[in-house]
């Protein structure tokens, strides 16, 4: 009869770790929490030192009866959560809510432990379950710090927003920061005046008729700046004066020039990655890693396929250094091995536990070898990691690099640079875009021929707009936010309506996220500010760590921020938003006016309350049109639009004649077909 009762919190996880238990252990899931702060108030006690009032949660309550009978029956209750700190609070709030103190004045030989571990593997499991602790509560502190700062400054400033501009709206402590930088990168853009500037190419040619182009970086001894060539005339003045002149070779440099591999993926750098090269989204990523973390069914059953995927961390482990060090050596070849293992420092801004990198926990589980067993995003996402991870301990790629000057008339000096590969080194595992270029041998003091000489017009560039790689690189920059965190602020900023996708890629702020970002920074600077709240999340680290209590913490932000939201709501004016319109009402005669809900501009009657006639606002904006015909009625084209809340859905041109429509991409499904 099984005596031990292990906890964690999925089943797909309570799946894997079963598989390296005995008869004698019993895996159960919590299904993620079983305690948090009530939906239908604040639930925290801001007059008695900010005590969260937890309940458990309706749809949890079935589950934590069940845990409750298997705990009275057990000899040891073994918490088996995630190692952050996330996790800790789930075994802390475990113990509260089956009453585990209770537990053991009935049975005083129950024993709880905790145990932690990187990767769900038989040897990792077991070795956890030779070394169990305690539960860290400083870990467990630092998690209700921002659990109630969260609740407070969600649950007391969203009512605000309905009050003094209309219902619907809400104002997050991170999330607020990450409109900011989106809606302030839009304001750069729009308000962005391009420069002119120009440069000037030659292209020359070797007496062996090899052509190459070279540009001017230097006249006499001044190195030309980005703008030293203002204008066209400038530009021609020089394409004039060089026309007739020589052109010689004053200079040859050739060196080698060496690119390391990066470090192994972190939480942020999985999510950047994952954009850039697989398109899929900060989310879904970390969606996917879970997945492969938690265990995946092969031939051999359900196996953890990466380690812990929440890590800011790119420390490595020896054994597998040694394994990755093997596997090369076996695999690739003795030459594409480093002398010793490769180390990576940790130099993220704020960075927490000491948990491993994100890597594979088995090198010689190649993407090739388990393709079978996984969904097509499984295997894209655990080959991105596995070649990272195994390219962190291949030498550098080498290239011979050569870079020429040649003067022209009245010490005009142009440059050009080539550079080919001599190894591939780690880019034989992880591949990087560059681009080969071979030069002509060449010597001091040779002679060229200019073939063409020409003035090249350029423009300064408007800053790019946010993509969720980038926002997720920022965030980090500044120490907003965790990894834990990323993916949830980037989903919820969207889904409120404040951020929409532009192209797909791009995120830009809708008119609520506007009109909430001006008013937050107008009226409750401190909310978005970027310094103040990179220092809240300073400070819960060092609750983490134990530097600071957390009950503390939460009173020094929340007293000056309840006096001044009180005082807020005496002096700000309710913020009416609408436009007029020559549009009449068809039902009362007034005049139609533009409003903004949270899902966008609408037409309403300017005479609300008394008629209440509402319409949708029509815009001269073509949906975008797909290179694909509908597959229902194969006349009209498939098309891109939108629904009220701004979600994604694919339909055809002659609606409302065809009403097909599909939340699938069939893009995708076309080229499931083709390949």
């Amino acid at each position: 009869m099984a005596n031990k009762l292990v906890i964690v919190e999925s089943p797909t996880k309570a799946h894997t770790i079963s598989r390296f238990l005995g008869s004698d252990f019993v895996v159960e899931s919590s299904f993620g929490h079983v305690r948090d702060l009530p939906v239908s108030k604040l639930g925290v006690d801001v007059d008695h030192n900010f005590e969260p009032q937890y309940v458990i949660p309706r749809k949890a309550a079935p589950n934590v009866k069940k845990l409750k009978t298997e705990a009275a029956e057990a000899e040891k209750i073994i918490l088996a959560t995630d190692e952050d700190r996330e996790g800790e609070a789930i075994a802390w709030h475990l113990t509260q809510a089956l009453e585990l103190a209770k537990l053991k004045i009935k049975n005083k030989n129950l024993k709880t432990e905790r145990i932690v571990f990187h990767e769900i593997t038989k040897r990792a499991i077991e070795d956890a379950l030779k070394k169990p602790g305690n539960i860290n509560m400083k870990l467990v502190d630092a998690q209700q710090a921002r659990r109630v700062l969260d609740r407070l400054v969600g649950y007391k400033l969203s009512p605000f927003l309905w009050k003094k501009v209309y219902r619907g709206l809400s104002a997050g402590r991170v999330q607020s920061v990450a409109v900011r930088f989106i809606a302030e990168r839009e304001r750069e853009i729009h308000n962005f005046k391009p420069d002119e500037y120009w440069s000037v190419e030659a292209l020359l040619e070797t007496g062996n008729k090899e052509r190459f182009s070279a540009a001017l970086f230097k006249i006499k001894d001044e190195t030309l700046q980005k703008f030293a060539v203002k204008n066209k005339e400038a530009a021609e003045k020089i394409v004039k004066s060089l026309e007739n002149g020589e052109w010689v070779v004053k200079n040859v440099e050739k060196r080698a020039v060496s690119r390391n591999p990066m470090p192994p993926f972190t939480t942020s750098t999985l999510q950047q990655d994952a954009f850039r090269r697989l398109g899929f989204s900060a989310k879904q990523t970390m969606r996917v890693a879970q997945q492969l973390y938690e265990g995946v069914e092969l031939g051999e059953g359900a196996v953890g396929l990466i380690t812990y995927m929440r890590t800011d961390s790119v420390n490595l482990s020896e054994e597998s250094l040694n394994a990755a060090h093997d596997f090369l050596k076996k695999e690739v070849g003795e030459s594409y091995t480093t002398p010793s293992p490769r180390r990576f420092l940790t130099k993220t801004k704020g960075a927490q536990e000491a948990h491993e990198a994100i890597r594979p926990t088995d090198p010689w589980r190649t993407p090739e070898s388990v393709n079978n067993f996984l969904d097509v995003r499984q295997y894209k996402l655990y080959g991105l990691i596995w070649r990272r991870f195994v390219a962190s301990q291949m030498p550098p790629a080498v290239f011979d690099s050569t870079t020429i000057d040649v003067e022209a008339a009245l010490e005009h000096f142009f440059r050009t640079t080539g550079q080919v590969m001599r190894f591939d080194g780690f880019l034989k595992i992880y591949p990087i875009k560059f681009a080969e270029v071979t030069l002509p041998e060449l010597k001091p003091e040779e002679r060229l021929g200019l073939v063409e000489l020409k003035p090249l017009q350029h423009f300064t560039q408007p800053p790019a707009r946010f993509t969720e790689a980038s926002l997720v690189k920022t965030l980090e920059k500044y120490g907003i936010g965790r990894p834990s965190t990323y993916a949830p602020i980037i989903s919820t900023i969207q889904e409120r309506g404040y951020v929409e996708r532009h192209e797909k890629r791009y995120l830009r702020p809708t008119d609520t996220g506007f009109l909430v970002n001006d008013l937050l920074v107008e009226h409750f600077p401190e909310i978005v500010d970027v310094q103040f709240t990179a220092k809240m999340e300073e400070e819960l680290d060092e609750v983490a760590t134990g530097e600071k209590e957390w009950r503390p913490v939460v009173q020094e932000f929340y007293d000056p921020f309840a006096k001044h939201l009180e005082e807020k709501y005496k002096t700000v004016k309710k913020h009416e938003v609408q436009e007029t319109t020559d549009e009449v009402c068809e039902r009362c005669g007034k005049a139609m006016v533009v409003k903004l809900s949270r899902f966008g501009k609408f037409l309403a009657c300017s005479g609300f309350p008394e008629c209440k006639n509402t319409k949708s606002l029509k815009t001269n904006a073509e949906p975008e049109k797909l290179d694909l015909k509908c597959p229902k009625c194969s006349v009209g084209d498939m098309v891109i639009r939108r629904t009220k809340r701004g979600k994604v859905f694919y339909g055809c041109s002659r609606y409302p004649a065809c009403e097909y429509a599909s939340w699938k991409d069939p893009r995708k499904s076309n080229e499931e077909k083709t390949s």
